[in-house]
């Protein structure tokens, strides 16, 4: 992506980030972010580890959009495994789905990223900060971080999500009445299916489980497994990918008959069916209000 010459160089970065941010939104349906300067109003990853009350909220919040679309009241536990699946599946693809598409991680703070309780919607505000292959039009510019080879920049994506999800898993593990594992798997997880979604929507789905095997082909700490990808035979004779979660998102909990397509409960029987019934269209996978990734 070229940098507009009017551009000062402090302001370059955060002017390709931003124009990153705004190319997803517009591709992902299921991505409700909003590109903005720094401004007020909901509750930033940087609070919710830090303020029990801005945590509760969190929480709660999360807990009344349940109920309003499944008519079902969470238990807290249920509630914030929900209300941290949303935020990683974000996270996950605003640093993962520039990778995706420029090969570009963003460095994004936790008070870069800001939460309406009310409404679900994330507001993310650029920074001055990337890494990059050493090719890249931004390249030498303050604040990128560049590196030769494709492996370093993937590493650079594994590390740059974990430092903003660690403070956060800190905060909220109690209350998901969860481990270190579970947490982190949910993280890997969340960055897996936003790789998968955005695949599908671009129509690349065999180029993006790929992308995903490559950023994440182990378990590499702190994340507990790989991408793990595998295919079943439909009687079509079609092969569909699937892959089954390290760290479930509770959808069950909400619904019991109708576990995520990927969660261990769901047999391969089941996720065939489901499949084919859908013709394999894409699907939020990993957005809070399905429960499908």
């Amino acid at each position: 992506m070229p940098v507009a010459l009017k551009t000062s160089p402090d302001g370059a970065v955060a002017q390709a980030l931003g124009d990153g941010y705004r190319r997803l939104a517009a591709l992902c349906a299921a991505l409700d972010v909003r590109v903005a300067p720094a401004g007020r109003g909901g509750v930033t990853a940087a609070e919710l580890a830090t303020d029990r009350a801005a945590l509760e909220a969190f929480v709660e919040a999360e807990a009344a959009r349940v109920h309003d679309r499944y008519g079902v009241r969470p238990r807290p536990d249920v509630a914030a495994s929900r209300a941290l699946h949303d935020y990683a599946w974000t996270v996950g693809m605003l640093m993962g789905g520039p990778w995706y598409l420029e090969r570009r991680v963003p460095g994004i703070r936790p008070e870069d990223l800001r939460l309406d309780l009310a409404s679900g919607t994330y507001t993310i505000t650029p920074g001055s900060e990337l890494a990059c292959l050493a090719d890249d039009p931004v390249a030498g510019l303050p604040g990128v971080l560049t590196f030769p080879q494709e492996a370093q920049l993937r590493a650079q994506l594994r590390m740059a999500l974990a430092e903003h999800m660690r403070p956060l898993l800190a905060a909220i593990g109690p209350v998901t009445r969860r481990r270190s594992r579970a947490l982190w798997g949910m993280v890997s997880d969340d960055l897996v299916s936003a790789l998968w979604y955005l695949g599908r929507t671009l129509g690349q789905e065999d180029a993006a489980i790929t992308a995903a095997t490559e950023v994440l082909p182990v378990a590499v700490p702190p994340y507990p497994s790989g991408a793990d990808f595998r295919h079943l035979a439909g009687s079509d004779g079609r092969r569909h990918p699937t892959r089954t979660r390290t760290g479930c998102c509770m959808f069950y909990a909400i619904r019991p008959a109708e576990a995520c397509s990927t969660c261990p409960r769901t047999g391969d029987a089941e996720r065939l069916r489901r499949l084919e019934s859908q013709g394999n269209v894409t699907t939020p996978a990993g957005a809070a209000a399905s429960g499908l990734g």
